[in-house]
C-alpha cells in the first residue's frame, strides 16, 4: 500500500464533512453511528463538532471531494489517563483501498503524541470492517452481544512519533495543494474550451 495523504480538518471543512456523511446510505449510517441516523441527526452531529477539542482527519480524491474521514474525540476527564474514541467513515466508491486502516493508524499516532494512553472504538458487533481495523491495529476486542468495544493502549510519545506525524501532515498538505492546483488548471482549460466552442458556433451562424 502506497503512502495515503491525510489532512487535518478544521472549521472551514464543516460543510465538506456534512456532505460526506449525508452521502452515506441508511446501512452505512447505521454502522457509523450505531443507529439509522436521519439527515437531521447527521447535521446535528456536524454542527456539534468541536475542532478545538477533537481531531478530525480526512482523505480527499482528485476532485477535492472528502471520501474518508475520522473523528478522534478526546475525553480529558481523567487527566492522568486521558482517552480518545475513534470513529471512521469511508465513501462506498472509495472502499478497499485501506483508507480506514490508514486513518486509524494516523489517529493513533496523533493521540499518542497528545499524551493519550487509551484509544477505544465503540462499534456494533456486526460492523466487521471496523472491528477488523481495530484488530489489525493491535486493539483488544470485547463483545457484548450486539455491541463491541475495542481498546488500544498507546505508548508515550517519542521523537520518532512526533517527527513521523509532522512528515505525514506535511505530505497531506502538499498533496492537497497539488490537487487544488490541478483542479484549477482543469477548470480553466474547460472554461477556455467552452468559450472557444461558443465563438466557433457564433462565427458559423454569422457566415450562414
Amino acid at each position: 500500500m502506497g503512502l495515503i495523504p491525510i489532512r487535518s480538518l478544521g472549521e472551514r471543512h464543516r460543510d465538506q464533512i456534512t456532505a460526506h456523511l449525508l452521502a452515506l446510505d441508511e446501512h452505512d449510517r447505521y454502522l457509523r453511528f450505531g443507529f439509522v441516523a436521519s439527515d437531521e441527526h447527521v447535521m446535528r452531529y456536524t454542527r456539534g463538532l468541536d475542532f478545538g477539542q477533537d481531531e478530525l482527519l480526512g482523505i480527499t480524491n482528485r476532485k477535492l471531494t472528502l471520501v474518508a474521514m475520522a473523528h478522534l474525540a478526546y475525553d480529558r476527564s481523567l487527566a492522568l489517563d486521558a482517552s480518545a474514541e475513534f470513529g471512521v467513515s469511508v465513501a462506498k466508491d472509495a472502499r478497499g483501498r485501506g483508507f480506514g486502516m490508514r486513518l486509524f493508524e494516523r489517529a493513533a499516532m496523533h493521540a499518542r503524541n497528545k499524551g493519550v494512553a487509551l484509544l477505544f472504538i465503540h462499534a456494533l458487533s456486526e460492523n466487521a470492517a471496523m472491528l477488523e481495523i481495530a484488530r489489525k491495529g493491535g486493539a483488544s476486542i470485547e463483545r457484548y452481544g450486539s455491541e463491541s468495544e475495542a481498546y488500544l493502549r498507546l505508548p508515550p510519545p517519542s521523537l520518532h512519533s512526533r517527527m513521523t506525524e509532522i512528515v505525514d501532515d506535511h505530505y497531506g498538505q502538499v498533496d492537497y495543494r497539488l490537487k487544488a492546483h490541478s483542479r484549477m488548471l482543469h477548470d480553466a482549460v474547460a472554461a477556455i474550451k467552452t468559450l472557444n466552442c461558443g465563438w466557433q458556433a457564433g462565427g458559423r451562424s454569422n457566415t450562414g
